[in-house]
């Protein structure tokens, strides 16, 4: 086979531009957004890269000052607070102690000892005038009839006898009426020291635990002298 002088000069010169021109190609490469390989490297990258609002985020612990814990908080109450409110009240100390079952104990004692007050200090009143009336030498002064029906006529009555008794009987409204007073003012104090006590010894132990210990103890003997030996006991509570 015989080749032309020609065709290898001809087949020389194109190896020779496409040499060179995949050189230039080399040299100056085409921008990467133009080219599909660079769109198709970028759209690889966006659909590899994370989701950030995907992924959940840490759930944060809450500090210990921002955590809510109901406490029982032991109630502990002032002892001259409560004297206080109950010389204020009869009964108002045993409230601020929240010993409500006494209220009505002390309220109505002393709403009783006031009621017999008043009533003993009518019937005094009404005694006392009547005995006046009869000691006087007015005859239009007659109230000691009050104590009478209508069908009983003053010079039907003894008033000697009835000058006593009318005494008698003042002299023991009197009485009664000053000891509901003293009855009072002994409620009124008695209400002051149990409010006392009672916030003194709200937190004092009454459990009915008891316990005994036993140790060995060395006595010393007044007669002797060698001292005995023996066992001491003591009880807690």
């Amino acid at each position: 086979m015989r080749i032309s002088l020609r065709t290898l000069l001809a087949l020389a010169l194109a190896a020779a531009a496409a040499t060179a021109a995949a050189q230039d190609t080399a040299q100056d490469p085409a921008p990467a957004a133009d080219t599909p390989a660079a769109d198709s490297e970028l759209v690889l990258e966006v659909a590899e890269a994370p989701d950030t609002a995907a992924v959940e985020a840490p759930a944060v612990r809450p500090s210990a000052y921002d955590v809510w814990e109901e406490r029982e908080v032991a109630f502990n109450p002032d002892p001259t607070r409560a004297v206080w409110m109950s010389a204020l009240f009869p009964g108002l100390g045993q409230v601020y102690n929240r010993r409500y079952w006494k209220l009505p104990i002390i309220v109505g004692g002393y709403l009783g000892l006031a009621y017999a007050t008043s009533w003993n200090n009518t019937m005094l009143s009404d005694y006392s005038r009547a005995y006046r009336d009869i000691m006087d030498s007015d005859p239009g002064t007659n109230s000691y009839m009050d104590f009478f029906p209508p069908t009983v006529t003053e010079e039907s009555l003894d008033r000697t006898w009835l000058t006593r008794v009318l005494q008698s009987r003042k002299n023991y409204y009197r009485r009664n009426r000053d000891l509901c007073i003293i009855c009072m003012v002994g409620v009124y104090l008695l209400a002051m020291v149990d409010a006392y006590v009672d916030a003194s010894l709200s937190h004092f132990d009454i459990s009915p635990d008891l316990s005994m210990d036993i140790t060995p103890a060395i006595i010393n003997e007044e007669r002797g002298f060698r001292p005995a030996f023996g066992l001491q006991w003591a009880l807690n509570f």
